[in-house]
């Protein structure tokens, strides 16, 4: 009769594998930047028999600190969290909106005091609360002179209407600067709507990973995304493992990325 390994053998053999990954990983090949799908915690919660949606929105807030952890110890400079998207503002239960919003703003303080970590918010506030636009403003204020990790929490962000909110910016100044609808076109430039996304400033994600197997943009970044690499994990996001991550960057540092083509 075969007998379950013991605890501290699992434990010992999980250490193992994740050091071996660690060796496995080019670290010139790094990914500057990237981007995360935040997905599966509701369906973490209905695994566990709760109720409310909060069980694992909470559980999954709980998991990115310890994410950005492992993101700076790599080498990583800025990560882009997709929290809160602009579509679920109008399709999610209020109750769990405001709960949500509650959750954010207590993530957005916890990351807001470490002394390295600088925080900024993508996407529009428009439909937040008031609590959460002041918590998210409150974050990036304090650290706008950290130097550590960037991290953006994309809240009530939506790509769409990031591009939208972009050329209209480029109308704007163009107008401003005397300009006419005859000479508008050779302003709405790639260059010049890249510089009036919510992101202008920064890097594009060089890795996309999703988390609760889904296999979809759904809205975000879609315009920084155009020549980033994609990574699908199984794991929903409050399960997601150090090996995990690691399994993802050794993957991106294996590929021969082809920019535009």
């Amino acid at each position: 009769m075969s007998h379950p390994p013991k605890p501290e053998r699992t434990g010992l053999l999980y250490r193992l594998y994740q050091r071996r990954l660690w060796r496995e990983i080019d670290r010139e090949s790094v990914p500057h930047h990237i981007a995360v799908i935040v997905d599966g915690n509701r369906r973490w919660a209905k695994q566990r028999l709760q109720e409310r949606a909060a069980f694992g929105h909470r559980a999954g807030a709980r998991k990115i600190p310890e994410f950005l952890g492992w993101c700076e110890e790599a080498g990583v400079g800025v990560v882009t969290l997709y929290l809160l998207s602009a579509d679920n503002l109008q399709a999610r239960d209020r109750t769990e909106l405001e709960d949500l919003f509650g959750i954010i703003a207590e993530l957005a303080k916890l990351l807001s005091e470490n002394p390295r970590w600088r925080v900024k918010h993508v996407g529009a506030c428009e439909g937040l609360s008031p609590e959460l636009t002041e918590a998210l403003a409150e974050a990036e204020s304090v650290t706008r002179d950290h130097t550590g990790l960037h991290i953006n929490l994309a809240v009530g962000y939506g790509g769409r209407s990031e591009i939208t909110a972009a050329v209209r910016s480029v109308i704007a100044e163009h107008q401003a600067a005397g300009g006419t609808i005859d000479t508008l076109a050779e302003k709405l430039t790639p260059e010049t709507i890249g510089e009036n996304l919510w992101t202008r400033g920064q890097a594009d994600p060089d890795l996309m990973i999703r988390t609760s197997g889904e296999q979809r943009l759904s809205d975000f970044m879609i315009w920084q995304s155009a020549h980033s690499e994609f990574y699908f994990v199984e794991a929903l996001y409050p399960d997601l493992r150090e090996v995990d991550f690691l399994r993802a960057l050794r993957d991106y540092s294996s590929r021969q990325r082809r920019l535009g083509g």
